[in-house]
């Protein structure tokens, strides 16, 4: 399965910048929809934030997915790659 990685960056409310990005089916581009899956995704890890739009988060790239990115997809419609201040 090809992904969309969209490259995401929100300023949480301690001054700390969080890094993640949110993984979507390839054929899926329309932004609000990714954006919401990031807001969805703040609002599980309880982070307040001004929200998410073009300045935080942008298309990045095409990739081939793993297993574990495949089935959170089919359960939920995105996967989320911690990178930075996710926690």
């Amino acid at each position: 399965m090809k992904v969309s990685v969209w490259d995401t960056y929100v300023q949480r409310h301690d001054d700390k910048v969080m890094h993640f990005d949110i993984i979507v089916a390839s054929d899926l581009m329309d932004e609000k929809i990714v954006f919401g899956f990031g807001q969805e995704y703040l609002k599980a890890k309880q982070i307040q934030s001004a929200g998410i739009t073009t300045k935080e988060c942008r298309f990045c790239h095409i990739e081939q997915a793993t297993d574990q990115m495949i089935t959170q997809i089919e359960q939920q419609g995105y996967y989320i790659l911690e990178m930075e201040n996710c926690n």
